[in-house]
């Protein structure tokens, strides 16, 4: 769908001049508390009939200062607090916090910490994929693929559940390797999930990708172009879809992704459809990945490198920036030490802020009110990656 914005008032001073007196145009907020927003955010619309015509992206609902709150902590203990950055995929910024504190203190973690973080990094992709194509489906009005996907997500936080004690913030990707090794059993619980996930994804197909309703309000809704990618920030499945092969895991890989055999996954028109087909075949490529992780797990229990006293742990001075590829894109962390115990500065890069806002705010133009839902929920984004 083309953004057309030569029939609407002119722009002056960075804001369009919408008459509200006019009776032509009205004012309608969707959020923050409205289950068509995708968490504590809110869409300032002015429609015109049933058409949006100009958009305007509100945050501040949150105030969660994660970032201000980890330059007072010690190392340790920032890891509560990003899990809540990301709350339907913690590992992530586990994983990256932990990834950043070892490059400036040259700690180099076991091989086998190694595999057992990349299962469980790919594990929360999938728990996280479950939830998204979940509210993808129920922005729609499809609330059969809402209660199935949802559902299987369950099933997955009972393997983290079984590994870490948590289901929702794990805390198992700590500084120097992870936590604990694999539970004994839990590589059956694992397979049986893992079927469980497969019989789902291709009943969803049935149900959502061949369904005549999802696929005419899907289609053409919310268009990425390529020359848009690097001008807007886009970054994962909503460049990827675009025909781009962009995909960190390939291009700069980290952990053990060198050693695993994928491709990355490209379709080549990013509208709401193709988003959300591209994602639900990065679902089965995540259930591959997690059984060649398992196949080639090494033995023994070298997981953890001996860390100093974490309570007293006073990392040298230096700057690091790292990244991974998260379900939304490339997610980074720069972090600052100036060799006290406590990080000098911690800067979280989320894919969110440039999906959720400039680019959602683009895309929104000429959008029927009745798809917003569906367009918001087809760029994957958590507002809290917003308001770190």
């Amino acid at each position: 769908m083309k953004q057309d914005r030569s029939k609407f008032p002119p722009v002056v001073d960075g804001k369009s001049q919408f008459d509200l007196d006019s009776g032509k145009y009205i004012k309608v907020w969707q959020g923050p508390q409205h289950p068509g927003v995708t968490g504590n955010m809110a869409l300032e619309l002015i429609i015109s009939g049933d058409e949006v015509v100009d958009l305007k992206t509100h945050v501040g609902y949150l105030h969660r200062g994660f970032e201000k709150l980890m330059e007072r902590r010690r190392y340790i203990q920032c890891f509560p607090i990003v899990c809540r950055i990301c709350v339907p995929e913690p590992d992530t910024n586990e994983y990256l916090l932990a990834a950043a504190a070892e490059e400036l203190a040259g700690i180099e973690i076991p091989e086998k910490a190694k595999w057992l973080r990349t299962l469980t990094l790919e594990l929360s992709r999938l728990a996280s994929f479950l939830m998204w194509i979940g509210g993808q489906g129920g922005a729609f009005g499809m609330g059969t693929v809402a209660q199935w996907a949802i559902a299987q997500r369950d099933f997955v936080l009972d393997l983290f559940e079984e590994l870490s004690g948590g289901r929702i913030y794990h805390m198992y990707i700590i500084p120097g390797g992870v936590r604990d090794d694999l539970p004994q059993g839990w590589d059956k619980h694992l397979e049986d999930v893992l079927k469980r996930t497969e019989k789902l994804l291709k009943e969803i197909e049935i149900v959502l990708f061949n369904n005549v309703v999802f696929k005419m309000r899907a289609q053409n809704l919310g268009v990425i172009t390529t020359d848009m990618v690097d001008k807007y920030g886009i970054v994962g499945p909503n460049a990827r879809a675009t025909g781009l092969k962009r995909d960190l895991r390939k291009d700069e890989p980290y952990l053990v992704y060198d050693k695993l055999d994928f491709e990355v996954i490209t379709r080549d028109y990013s509208d709401a459809y193709n988003r959300t087909y591209l994602r639900w075949q990065e679902m089965w490529q995540s259930i591959d990945l997690i059984r060649q992780i398992m196949a080639n797990m090494p033995a023994g229990n070298d997981y953890h490198h001996n860390l100093p006293n974490v309570l007293n742990w006073k990392i040298p001075v230096g700057e690091t920036y790292v990244k991974a590829e998260s379900t939304r894109g490339e997610y980074g962390y720069y972090m600052v030490s100036d060799g006290s115990g406590y990080p000098r500065r911690v800067y979280v890069r989320g894919p969110s802020y440039t999906h959720a806002m400039v680019l959602l705010e683009h895309l929104a133009v000429n959008v029927n009110i009745a798809d917003m839902a569906g367009l918001m929920v087809s760029l994957h984004t958590y507002p809290p990656e917003i308001e770190r």
